[in-house]
């Protein structure tokens, strides 16, 4: 009896493995082509690729596709239990660490330019220039590469040569050989985070402060900045239990692998593609600018469609 429980067992998951995986590769594929679309409509005009918060949407954009690739090869890779060499593995982690870093970094860098726009108008010019944005850009990649770093640093100083040839499933639990290395990853993320909220509350205060004293037009631009960094609010949050996720998932490949693979692919899907489908509605679909940009960008493709 036990034998035929195992075997129901066994042949139960076996039907459902496909059908997560197509879940999971219908929603990346979803997923990517809205950012693609929104990418190509970013080109479209001028005004988007000289403008400080539509170039950063577009840094989300980009950092947000890279990071639905290359963690849905880790999630088949584990799902299928395909296991690869370390070195190879330490290659996908890298863009996984880095480009789960950069969203969050850079949606605390969206809401500081809505703060300048709103609090420093006459500055804003100055502040938000191209020329500081690509500066901005290049901070943002250097602060989300922190982790990675120290993780790395911390690999390459313990583990032997032979380690980076082994055949083993890919997993960012793998090169944290030791609890201390868990715990330095855990502060390393928090102390990020305490940053990016610090920087949240301080501009969703300002920005309330000149709502309230501001009058017509200019209060109705400054409500819309708020709402915005509401939403911004919401997305670190997400991110942040994304980046808890890990501390969940360790003890529980411990304990059953199972268990493990059931748990990371709900992580997956809620907070990994979930919170990064918020970046198009906040920026591409509420900013009227962008979105008729869209609407003429996805107009002229069907048409250029029905003509050929």
């Amino acid at each position: 009896m036990a034998d035929n429980n195992s075997l129901t067992g066994v042949e139960s998951l076996e039907v459902e493995l496909p059908d997560r995986i197509v879940t999971a590769q219908i929603l990346v594929v979803i997923f990517l082509c809205i950012n693609l679309m929104l990418i190509i409509t970013f080109f479209t005009k001028e005004c988007f690729y000289t403008t400080t918060r539509y170039i950063l949407f577009a840094v989300t954009l980009l950092s947000d596709s890279f990071l639905f690739f290359s963690s849905d090869i880790l999630l088949i890779f584990t799902q299928f239990y395909i296991t690869i060499q370390v070195w190879l593995c330490i290659i996908i982690c890298v863009v996984v660490l880095v480009y789960s870093t950069v969203t969050p970094v850079t949606l605390t860098a969206m809401t500081l330019e809505r703060y300048v726009a709103i609090c420093m108008p006459l500055r804003h010019g100055e502040l938000c220039s191209p020329r500081n944005t690509i500066h901005c850009i290049l901070i943002i990649h250097g602060l989300s590469s922190v982790p990675c770093i120290v993780i790395l640093s911390t690999l390459f100083g313990s583990a032997p040569l032979s380690f980076y040839k082994q055949y083993q499933l890919c997993s960012v639990e793998l090169f944290l050989l030791s609890i201390w290395q868990q715990y330095l990853r855990s502060a390393v993320f928090q102390f990020q985070f305490l940053i990016m909220w610090i920087v949240l509350v301080f501009s969703y205060v300002k920005i309330m402060k000149v709502a309230k004293a501001a009058s017509g037009e200019d209060k109705k631009s400054t409500k819309k900045g708020l709402r915005t960094v509401v939403l911004h609010g919401f997305q670190l949050l997400l991110c942040l239990i994304q980046l808890w996720c890990p501390f969940i998932e360790a003890p529980l490949l411990q304990i059953s692998f199972s268990l493990f693979n059931h748990v990371r692919y709900f992580n997956y899907i809620i907070f990994f593609l979930a919170p990064r489908c918020l970046s198009p509605l906040i920026y591409g679909l509420r900013d009227e600018v962008f979105f008729h940009a869209l609407k003429n960008c996805a107009s002229f493709g069907l048409y250029k469609g029905n003509t050929i």
